[in-house]
Order: C-alpha cells, then sequence, then structure tokens
C-alpha cells in the first residue's frame, strides 16, 4: 500500500528537518510530495532532496490550496499530511499504516508531542477513542486532531471534497467535521508526531482571525450533526 506524505511550505526554516523525518521513515512504500505555496525563503534547504521527492511549485494560495495540489497529485491509496516546521517520529507511518489496517480504518490520528525551535520536548498530547457521536460533540467544542497525526485514504477526501481553501486557518477542524460526517476517525494512543510550538507559527500570529473562522465552523457543524443524528435515528 502507497502513502503519499504532502508537506506544504512557505517560508519554512525548518523544512530540511521535515523532509528528512519523512524520508527516514521505517514504511517505503512512499512517496514524499513538498508543495511550495510561492516561497521566497529557505526553498535552498529543500535541494539536499530533490532526488528523493516530489517537488511542485506553486503561487502562494495558502495550506488548503498546498494541500489539494499534493492529494490531485498523490498516486498513494493513503494520505499524511506534515507541516514543514513538524516531524514523524520514524515508524509513524508504519504504526498507523497497520493500526488502520487491522481495524479496517478509513481514517486515524493518533498522539504526539510537542517540541520547541531547538526540538526540546515540551509537552504529550493524547485524545481517547469515541464513536461518531461523542467526537463530532468533541469536535464542536474544539478540535482534538492535530492535523500531521491523520492518515487517511485518499478515495474518502476525495468523496467527501478538497480541503476548504476559503478558509486560511482552520481547513484541517473543518476536514476533520466533514469526514465524521463519512466514517469513524479511529485513534492510535501512540506518540507519532513532532508538533513545533513557536513564535512564527500560523495559530500564534493570527490568533483573532483563526477564532472567528473556528466560530463559524462551529456555527456550520452543530446544524449538519444534528441533522445527520437525525437522519441516522429516523433509519
Amino acid at each position: 500500500m502507497k502513502v503519499s506524505i504532502i508537506i506544504p511550505f512557505y517560508n519554512c526554516p525548518y523544512i530540511g528537518q521535515a523532509i528528512k523525518s519523512a524520508i527516514n521513515q521505517t514504511y517505503k512504500n512512499l512517496e514524499i510530495i513538498v508543495v511550495d505555496d510561492g516561497s521566497t525563503l529557505h526553498v535552498e534547504k529543500i535541494d539536499p532532496f530533490r532526488d528523493k521527492i516530489i517537488y511542485i511549485r506553486k503561487q502562494n494560495g495558502g495550506t488548503a490550496s498546498a494541500l489539494n495540489r499534493g492529494l490531485q497529485h498523490a498516486t498513494g491509496k493513503y494520505f499524511a499530511w506534515l507541516s514543514s516546521d513538524d516531524m514523524f517520529v520514524h515508524n509513524k507511518i508504519e504504526k498507523q499504516l497497520g493500526f488502520m489496517q487491522s481495524v479496517h480504518s478509513k481514517l486515524s490520528y493518533s498522539a504526539f508531542k510537542t517540541i520547541d525551535s531547538t526540538n526540546k520536548i515540551v509537552n504529550e498530547i493524547r485524545s481517547r477513542r469515541m464513536g461518531v457521536k461523542a467526537f463530532q460533540k468533541v469536535l464542536l467544542n474544539g478540535c482534538p486532531v492535530n492535523g500531521c497525526t491523520v492518515m487517511a485514504e485518499i478515495d474518502l477526501i476525495k468523496k467527501a471534497g478538497w480541503f476548504d481553501e476559503k478558509l486560511k486557518y482552520t481547513q484541517d477542524y473543518e476536514m476533520w467535521c466533514r469526514l465524521s460526517l463519512h466514517t469513524v476517525m479511529h485513534y492510535l494512543n501512540e506518540t507519532l508526531v513532532l508538533y513545533r510550538v513557536h513564535p512564527n507559527m500560523g495559530s500564534a500570529k493570527y490568533g483573532n482571525a483563526l477564532h472567528l473562522e473556528v466560530l463559524a465552523v462551529r456555527k456550520k457543524y452543530s446544524r449538519l450533526f444534528a441533522l445527520d443524528n437525525k437522519q441516522k435515528q429516523g433509519k
């Protein structure tokens, strides 16, 4: 089973570490797609890896547009998202794919650790296993899912629709809400991602705009989740 790792990149100084963590996976049936979203800085950090990745450059359009471009070029059965400032642990793909196959899952996420700008581990974040209704209830209060811990069948995303490019900060949160209308999001209680927290990350720089998008997504899906549950009860 081929897995397509998609790395959106925009002016990020950590891009080399992200790519290296993808290349060094114990699972080898991979394609690594780096989507350069119109970067003007740190592009040279990609050069040492050009023979091991698929490199796509596009005009700046935001994370959702970069993910969608990568998905449109992907040839794997599964998709894994890696932000350019984060890293996968060495056996992330192998562990998560094995877990998904064992529970017949189309969609999953995992625990993760936070790191600082020097790769020092700061914290560990865990969630819990939930059914669809409980998961949707949690989503309406906040997002328990770190996007880089997610693995999904690409056909599932094609069925549900691409990432919403109108959303600059919550394209991941909206996608997990949307996918919950299609399938269970299984949780693997193992730390598989190192999530970097630093002053230049989007959630730190654009907190107010992010909050407004979160409120809009919650409003939309509180209605859709209620409708979905009503339809399921009527069957």
